[in-house]
């Protein structure tokens, strides 16, 4: 199984739906909803991986960061920032320490 390729088509998929029919699609009834509302569910969805890893079993958790990990998807594809900028992120910060890379960050 092809993990990028599983995120792509993920992507495709919300992408294909944030304009869609709220009725008929759960994507496009948050994005009807406005980026607030996609933020507030991230912010949900990330309390829920936070109260799995304390309280729950590795079958919760996953299931959690799995739902955190769509709704992160859809604020993305709301903003228009690709999932492929998040991983360029990711690779541009590899070797780097966290204090470091923290450190170097304005505030």
């Amino acid at each position: 199984m092809d993990h990028a390729e599983i995120l792509a088509r993920l992507e495709t998929v919300i992408a294909g739906r944030l304009g869609g029919d709220p009725a008929s699609s759960y994507v496009a009834r948050l994005h009807a909803k406005g980026t607030g509302k996609i933020a507030q569910k991230v912010g949900e969805e990330a309390t829920e991986v936070v109260i799995a890893a304390l309280t729950g079993d590795a079958v919760e958790l996953t299931g959690e960061a799995a739902d955190l990990v769509f709704h992160l998807m859809v604020l993305l594809g709301a903003r228009g920032v690709a999932f492929d900028a998040v991983l360029a992120e990711l690779a541009r910060r590899e070797g780097t320490s966290g204090i470091v890379e923290k450190a170097s960050r304005r505030d």
